[in-house]
């Protein structure tokens, strides 16, 4: 079963942009409650942002903020989490990247739904070698013009 199937359950919405990550949720990533914890669910979106950022800069990135996020439903142990990245700014040294959490159920062998989980705005910049940022070249696959506006 993949995570990406062609029916969503969340008001006909579909996730947007490339998936970039799929895991399987584990019990050591819970709380006491059994939901998975939101701090890793963010550690696996930085994960996956932060590999588009480096395929768009062709260099190592930091992250450098988030803003705000909401959780709309908790993921519990033994779903899948589907990060989705899409580029929206590319600046001279950063770049704006949108993703979402979407999860599926694999418990249930028939189901076919995902769900939205939570999505954020997160900035990145390419550094060089020393750490200091730099410019991010051109990138035929994510050119700035496509993306402005």
């Amino acid at each position: 079963m993949q995570c990406d199937t062609t029916k969503a359950t969340d008001a006909g919405r579909q996730p947007d942009g490339l998936l970039v990550l799929r895991t399987l949720t584990m019990p050591k990533d819970c709380n006491p409650n059994g939901d998975i914890f939101g701090g890793w669910i963010l550690s696996q979106m930085d994960i996956g942002g932060g590999l588009m950022a480096k395929e768009v800069s062709y260099s190592r990135t930091v992250t450098v903020t988030i803003e705000k996020m909401t959780f709309v439903r908790p993921v519990h142990v033994g779903e899948t989490v589907c990060i989705y990245a899409n580029v929206l700014k590319i600046g001279n040294t950063s770049m704006d990247i949108k993703l979402e959490v979407w999860d599926k159920d694999l418990t249930e062998e028939f189901e076919e739904g995902r769900h939205l989980v939570t999505e954020g705005l997160f900035r990145y910049v390419a550094i060089d070698e020393e750490g200091r940022s730099k410019r991010i070249p051109d990138n035929p696959k994510f050119p700035r013009e496509a993306l402005a506006g």
